[in-house]
């Protein structure tokens, strides 16, 4: 075995270990980057919940249907590899059942009188 192959041979397991470094960032910004149309819709959710807190419910729900139609666009428009945690089942299902759940908020909370409340 000549010292050219040996030089050759001990410089693989190296790079090797370096491209598997690169590539095991490479899976993590990308999972992290997937999950960004799900981190919008649950800042919306939190959004509505800091309304409920300070008894605003009329706005928190409007705000909370609101990240549920959003969803539903979101889970429509983006192909099932970015959808991240908005994938639940089917793409159908998962949109209409949101788009359901969406206008039924929204249509709740401008159909109920306030009550002086806002």
């Amino acid at each position: 075995m000549s010292s050219r192959s040996a030089a050759g041979q001990g410089a693989a397991p190296g790079a090797g270990r370096a491209r598997a470094r690169r590539l095991h960032r490479a899976r993590q910004l990308r999972g992290v980057l997937v999950q960004i149309p799900f981190i919008a819709v649950m800042a919306l959710i939190v959004v509505a919940a800091i309304f409920l807190i300070f008894d605003r419910w009329r706005r928190g729900t409007f705000v909370l249907g609101s990240a549920a139609l959003l969803a539903a666009l979101l889970r429509a428009i983006l192909p099932t590899s970015r959808a991240g945690l908005l994938e639940v089942r089917g793409r159908m299902s998962d949109v209409s059942s949101m788009v359901i759940v969406g206008v039924a908020i929204l249509w709740l909370s401008t159909s109920i009188d306030p009550l002086g409340t806002d």
